[in-house]
């Protein structure tokens, strides 16, 4: 596990540690809890959803990012 910091309003944390006492567990657990509910899941062996980080190779990657995609997405179809 990674240990990460979040900062919460005073109304915010309170609620986190009433859950926590009233659950009879961590306020650690019912974060994670809580974030694994509002992520949607990552599927096996599928990329990231960002686009061409670090890839200095292309000048303006993001003024392009439809156009490349798109050509991603039409490799892909034609090899199934």
């Amino acid at each position: 596990m990674v240990r990460t910091s979040v900062l919460l309003d005073d109304a915010l944390a309170a609620r986190l540690r009433f859950e926590a006492r009233r659950r009879n567990v961590s306020v650690a657990e019912v974060v994670r809890e809580a974030v694994e509910a509002h992520l949607p899941a990552r599927r096996a062996g599928e990329p990231l959803a960002f686009f061409a980080i670090g890839d200095a190779d292309e000048e303006r990657v993001s003024e392009r990012v439809d156009e490349l995609l798109g050509e991603i997405f039409e490799e892909r179809q034609s090899r199934r």
